[in-house]
């Protein structure tokens, strides 16, 4: 499973091979079933995780107890509220999975001894924090101010894999609308034409 880790560590292109080596030592494995918390809203944010199976979503709970997620989190990808992690701050949200994962965490003091030890690092953490600007843009300007059909076919288009893999209700409170209102997008785009 490493492997995984490593490949994506050589991906980026910043760190050498010695680098790259002495990082993975400071990635602790944990498995995750479904539904089991990385990281509970009001605990804080100890923990950086790398994706390398499964999957996971982030959401906030609001006053009548309901999930707003913001985010979900794949394979090769790194979950962590990152604001409230470099603050060493209490979560203001949840990373629960929605799969059974594997992910492998660095721990707040392992990733500062890694930022002093492997410059290059640096480099890593910007490229990892413009992806996810990148992602947060790209879901406010998908997602908003569009209707529930529009919301949906943005989905099919831009991140198709979260139809087989997320649950409905998740993916409609991803999408800011009621589980009802999805499924009669999905009805309007898959019903066949009459003649």
């Amino acid at each position: 499973m490493t492997e995984s880790l490593l490949n994506h560590f050589a991906a980026t292109g910043l760190l050498a091979v010695d680098e790259i080596n002495f990082s993975l030592a400071f990635f602790k494995p944990i498995n995750l079933k479904k539904g089991d918390f990385f990281l509970r809203e009001g605990d804080t944010c100890r923990h950086i995780g790398f994706i390398v199976h499964g999957g996971v979503k982030a959401y906030a709970t609001d006053e009548e107890g309901n999930e707003n997620i913001t985010c979900f989190k794949f394979e090769n990808e790194f979950a962590t509220s990152f604001s409230e992690f470099v603050a060493q701050e209490k979560s203001r949200r949840n990373i629960r999975t929605i799969e059974d994962s594997v992910i492998y965490q660095i721990n707040y003091p392992d990733y500062h001894y890694l930022l002093d030890q492997v410059t290059a690092w640096n480099g890593v953490i910007r490229v990892l924090m413009e992806q996810e600007y990148k992602q947060k843009e790209s879901y406010l300007l998908n997602y908003n101010n569009r209707s529930a059909i529009g919301k949906y076919r943005q989905v099919l288009s831009n991140e198709p894999s979260l139809v087989g893999r997320v649950a409905t209700q998740d993916l409609a409170s991803y999408l800011g609308i009621t589980q009802r209102s999805l499924t009669r997008a999905k009805g309007q785009i898959y019903r066949p034409s009459t003649l």
